[in-house]
């Protein structure tokens, strides 16, 4: 009847330990912090598409670029270490899990001794002073969380695991967004390295006109020297592009994840889609700007700090006792033979309890510690939100006015060419010098270069645009 009794009083006090280990917690609970954010992207207008789509540089209709972001996605090494980094955390939080559950193992021993004949205690006299131990234990082990330790570190894990997905979420925007503002640079380039080019050609063409009508004296020597320094100073900016693009296509190939070797033998090919004007992309009216809190980086910084709200808990928690029940069931015989039978059995069960009394502070110590970063942690979120709005601001203002600067351009261009001509024809005719000639010819070439940057700015304006959105909306 007693032994009936204590059973009773031991599984009552088992599951009411059960039950506080199920709604203790030592940590605070986690709150979103409030943001006040505008109601709707109104602070700059823009013509333009409103695009919903997630793949959001098909906004450009570039095949080329399609096909280096697919190769980009599949390849880039940053975008596999921030995979690798999401299975480091998934396996985590598989073991934070683990660790709120019994452990059990099964243990198998065998040791063979002798004993001393001499010794204080010798064994008796013709028995074999040589023993055999076998044994075999299914050993069973859990800790009771009675105060949240466990949960609290479950809960951590398991916010960084979502960070880390966040994290690569953002390594996958910023690289589609780094590939078609790299795709758009080299293209620049090239047309710039064309542009000038052909400079040189009708420069060249030009100046060997003046060498004949050099040799027939309708001509001084002082105007084909004038013409012959345009030549050089056209010729002398090939380099320099020349130079900047192969930068730009070895920084577009590292970022494509190509091989070392593709790196250094091959190259890029830029093609020649599309046309000179990139269509405007505005944000959709019925979008509300609470969406951007769900950009991957604030998304992260949020997970973050949630992890660090949860490891106060996990500090908090090693103030109070830790309870613990272990136990095995199994058998030992010192003859292998009888190691399973009835008599050979062995069984223990055992509750030991473990309770700080004096650590000179290193709890405190370590709950100001958590306290300390979970503080952090909020602060970095508060400024990445700050700072997202900013960027949103920016690459909104940052559109128009690149297309406003490309409209310019292109007007400047169409208006010197006019020029060029012009000057051509009175040259001809007598009626101007050729110094008028020359400034019209460097005026048209300085122009075309800046309206090839003017497009290819207004291209990253889209590209930032949506990067600073977290990627398309749908």
């Amino acid at each position: 009847m007693i032994n009936m009794i204590n059973k009773q009083m031991f599984t009552l006090v088992m599951a009411v330990a059960m039950l506080v280990a199920g709604c203790s917690s030592m940590g605070p609970r986690y709150n979103k912090p409030a943001v006040e954010v505008p109601a709707a992207w109104s602070t700059v207008s823009a013509t333009g598409a409103e695009v919903r789509n997630t793949q959001w540089w098909t906004v450009y209709a570039e095949r080329v670029l399609d096909q280096l972001i697919a190769e980009a996605l599949a390849n880039n090494a940053n975008l596999s270490l921030a995979a690798a980094r999401v299975d480091e955390a998934r396996a985590a939080l598989k073991f934070a899990a683990a660790e709120e559950t019994p452990g059990a193992r099964i243990n198998l021993d065998n040791s063979r001794s002798r004993i001393s004949q001499r010794g204080s205690q010798p064994s008796p006299a013709g028995s074999d002073p040589v023993r055999n131990d076998f044994r075999a234990t299914l050993d069973v082990s859990y800790e009771l969380d009675l105060w949240g330790r466990l949960r609290s570190a479950t809960q951590a894990a398991r916010a960084d695991l979502l960070a880390s997905e966040a994290a690569r979420s953002t390594v996958r925007i910023a690289l589609t967004s780094d590939v078609a503002q790299g795709y758009f640079a080299l293209r620049a380039l090239d047309e710039q390295i064309a542009v000038t080019r052909r400079s040189l050609a009708s420069r060249s063409e030009s100046l060997a006109i003046q060498r004949k009508r050099v040799e027939f004296g309708l001509l001084s020597d002082y105007e084909l020297r004038q013409r012959e320094s345009e030549v050089a100073a056209a010729r002398a900016q090939l380099p320099a592009l020349e130079r900047a693009r192969s930068r730009q296509e070895n920084a577009l190939a590292v970022l494509l994840g190509r091989s070392p070797k593709t790196i250094y033998e091959g190259g890029v090919d830029a093609g020649s889609d599309g046309g000179n004007v990139a269509a405007a992309v505005v944000v959709p009216s019925d979008m509300p700007s609470e969406l951007l809190l769900r950009r991957p980086d604030l998304v992260e910084t949020e997970q973050r700090l949630i992890a660090a709200n949860a490891r106060i808990g996990v500090a908090r928690a090693y103030y109070f006792p830790a309870i613990s029940l272990s136990g095995y069931l199994g058998s030992e015989s010192t003859a292998l033979s009888s190691l399973f039978s009835g008599p050979a059995m062995i069984w223990r069960f055992a509750a030991a309890l473990s309770q700080p009394l004096w650590v000179s502070g290193r709890i405190e110590s370590q709950v100001e510690v958590a306290t300390a970063r979970q503080q952090q942690a909020l602060s970095q979120y508060q400024g990445a939100i700050q700072n997202a709005f900013r960027e949103v601001r920016d690459a909104l203002v940052a559109q128009v006015k690149a297309r406003d600067q490309l409209d310019a351009e292109t007007q400047r261009v169409t208006a010197l060419r006019e020029t060029l001509r012009l000057a051509r024809l009175r040259y001809e005719n007598g009626l101007v010098s050729q110094l008028d000639v020359l400034d019209a010819e460097r005026g048209l070439l300085a122009a075309e270069q800046n309206r090839i940057d003017a497009l290819r700015a207004q291209r990253t304006a889209i590209a930032d645009l949506f990067k600073a959105l977290g990627g398309g909306w749908t």
